[in-house]
C-alpha cells in the first residue's frame, strides 16, 4: 500500500530533485581572453595596413630640398638639409680623422679632404635629394644634386669617394687610373681603398 501523497512520501523511492538550479558556470576569463586577442591582433593589423615609414624611418621615393643657408656638410658622404640628414647613396667616403699619406709621405686627414670636396661641390647652392631608401641608422639615402651637379657622381669622379654600387664603378676606375683626388696619393690612399681593383 502506498502512503498518501504518492511516491514522494514513500521512503523507498528516493529521487533526487533539485529545486533550485544554479546558473551554468561561465568561463571566468572570457572577457580577458577577448581583450588579449584584440591586443595581439591590433599591432599586426596596423603593421600591415599603415605605411612602413610612419614611425620615423626615412620615406622612399621623396624629394628633399634645402636652400644654401640650411645646408651643412657632416662628412664626405653625409649632408644635412635643414633638420634632415641624407647619406649619399652608392658612395663611401673615408671617415673624418682617417689618416692618409700624401706622395711626399706627409699624413693628412683624408676624411676631412672628402668633406672639403663635398663642400666645394655644394658651394652655397641649394641642394635637392631624391630619397631612395634608408641606411642602418634610419637616415635617408639619396641621389643629390646642387644646382644640377650630381654630388654622388662628382665625388667618385673627383676621387674623394668610392662606388658601393655598380652604377658608379666605371667612374671610380677612371678616377683611379687618372690619379684624381685621394687616388693621387698612391699607396697613401685610405686603407679600405687599397684592395680595390
Amino acid at each position: 500500500m502506498q502512503a498518501v501523497g504518492g511516491p514522494f512520501n514513500d521512503p523507498r523511492v528516493i529521487e533526487r530533485r533539485r529545486i533550485f538550479k544554479g546558473r551554468r558556470a561561465r568561463p571566468r576569463f572570457r572577457g580577458a581572453a577577448l581583450l588579449l586577442s584584440a591586443a595581439i591582433a591590433a599591432p599586426v593589423v596596423l603593421g600591415v595596413a599603415l605605411p612602413s615609414n610612419l614611425f620615423g624611418s626615412a620615406p622612399t621615393d621623396r624629394n628633399w630640398r634645402a636652400d644654401a643657408n640650411a645646408i651643412r656638410i657632416v662628412d664626405g658622404e653625409t649632408i644635412g638639409l635643414g633638420e634632415r640628414i641624407v647619406r649619399l647613396d652608392g658612395v663611401a667616403a673615408p671617415a673624418r680623422g682617417e689618416a692618409c699619406r700624401a706622395s711626399s709621405g706627409e699624413a693628412f686627414d683624408c676624411g676631412g679632404a672628402s668633406a672639403a670636396a663635398l663642400t666645394r661641390l655644394v658651394a652655397g647652392r641649394p641642394v635637392e635629394c631624391r630619397i631612395v631608401g634608408q641606411d642602418a641608422f634610419g637616415r635617408g639615402l639619396g641621389q643629390c644634386d646642387a644646382a644640377g651637379a650630381d654630388l654622388n657622381r662628382a665625388l667618385v669622379v673627383g676621387g674623394y669617394a668610392i662606388a658601393t654600387t655598380s652604377a658608379l664603378r666605371n667612374q671610380e676606375a677612371a678616377a683611379r687610373r687618372t690619379a684624381q683626388g685621394l687616388w693621387a696619393n698612391g699607396a697613401g690612399v685610405p686603407p679600405t681603398w687599397r684592395a680595390r681593383n
